[in-house]
Formats: C-alpha cells, structure tokens, sequence
C-alpha cells in the first residue's frame, strides 16, 4: 500500500501543491519535498490561514523547494504504474493534476481514494479515528497518520 499527502498553498481555486510525500507500507520507502512556486508562472496565490495549518512559509519554498518539473518526475519515477491512496481525493487529486497540467506531463501512477482499501464500516471507523488527529499539517507526518488510522480501523472492524 502507498499512501500520499499534499500540503498546498490554500483551498481555493488558484491554490497549487507547494509539499508532498508518500511512503509504502510494504518496502518502508518514502519521500518527502518542497516544491518551489516560483517555477511556474501564475503560482502566486497565497492563503496565511493554510500557512498557519502547515507552517510552510513561502521563503522557505523558495530556498529548499524543487522544480515543478522535478516533482513531476520523482513522483513518477517512484510510483509508476503504482494505485496510490489519499484520504482527501479531491483536493489530493486537484493539486496533483494542476502540477502535472502546469509541466505539461501525465501521471504515471493512479490516484484513489480510501475506498480502494477500506470497506465501509472501516471508513467510518477511520473517521472517527482521523478526526483525533489534531496537529499542525505536514505531509509526511500526514502519510504516517493515514498509514496508522487505515491499520487501526481495519484493526477495529476485524480487517
């Protein structure tokens, strides 16, 4: 199983990815990185009330964040041809399509919902689950959470 979460720069509709991070349960492996707005042209939406859910200030964008371009291709280097799994599919999935549209490159693996791993009894108990998790917004500790809720939940409905 490989969980994703993406960090942007708001809700609305000019919002775009500014951190992503995935990790596989079953080799361990991860990443985790910035991604710089100021390699796309038109990235200049900011929300301070998304900042003060991250933490991610966009100075710090500037200096650690990658490429757009390179963000495209280390999420398909590393999961290609992969089901890749969101608890937040719409906006997980809005984000992602505005980077790749932004580089002029498809998706090399498939984005899906919980519902690709989780009955609905289980999703129900990973929302109660989730919604204990209250802290500040970074996506690799997110895909840690995800990871945790989808065992637990499972765990409790018998799975």
């Amino acid at each position: 199983m490989i969980c994703i979460d993406l960090e942007a720069s708001g809700l609305a509709r000019e919002s775009y990815p500014i951190e992503v991070a995935w990790k596989c349960t079953e080799s361990g492996a991860s990443d985790t990185f910035l991604i710089n707005p100021g390699t796309v042209g038109g990235w200049d939406y900011w929300d301070e009330c998304a900042e003060e859910l991250h933490g991610i200030e966009p100075e710090l964008l500037a200096q650690e964040g990658i490429s757009a371009d390179a963000a495209c291709s280390r999420l398909n280097a590393a999961l290609a041809g992969r089901d890749v799994i969101s608890d937040a599919l719409e906006y997980d999935g809005f984000w992602l399509r505005r980077l790749f549209r932004a580089c002029d490159v498809e998706p090399g693996f498939l984005l899906v919902g919980l519902e690709a791993v989780l009955s609905t009894e289980e999703r129900i108990q990973y929302q109660f689950i989730a919604r204990a998790q209250f802290r500040r917004h970074r996506a690799l500790q997110d895909v840690n959470d995800l990871i945790s809720a989808i065992t637990a939940a499972r765990s409790e409905c018998g799975g």
